[in-house]
């Protein structure tokens, strides 16, 4: 069974990080595009990071440029994100999620497998 979770979120102060975890079971994520999510309440899904699964290139939204980063780690097959002088604008459940194409997108609909979420709540 594929399966994507998501660990990390919680509750930071403005200015504060936050690193988040999206562990994969039933198959290997160096196989894949990887793509983090967000969704405010009320709010669409918007993109917010992806890793290619071709070459390792990374794009990010312009709203959190310089203060995201995304990475993989074939060994313990987890993608990271790495959240700092986080805003309460991040405030959002942020999903991970995994798709075949070779290059990595802001786009939901390419990617086939999503995790649950994690919560992210930055205070003012």
């Amino acid at each position: 069974q594929l399966q994507l979770v998501e660990s990390g979120g919680g509750l930071v102060r403005t200015g504060g990080s936050l690193r988040l975890s999206c562990a994969a079971s039933g198959f290997t994520l160096d196989y894949y595009s990887i793509g983090w999510f967000r969704q405010a309440p009320g709010k669409e899904r918007e993109g917010v990071s992806c890793i290619s699964r071709s070459d390792g290139s990374t794009g990010y939204a312009d709203s959190v440029k310089g203060r995201f980063t995304i990475s993989r780690d074939v060994a313990k097959n987890t993608v990271y994100l790495q959240m700092n002088s986080l805003k309460p604008e991040d405030t959002a459940v942020y999903y991970c999620s995994a798709g075949a194409g070779l290059w990595g997108s802001l786009l939901p609909y390419d990617y086939k497998y999503w995790g649950q979420g994690t919560q992210v709540t930055v205070s003012s």
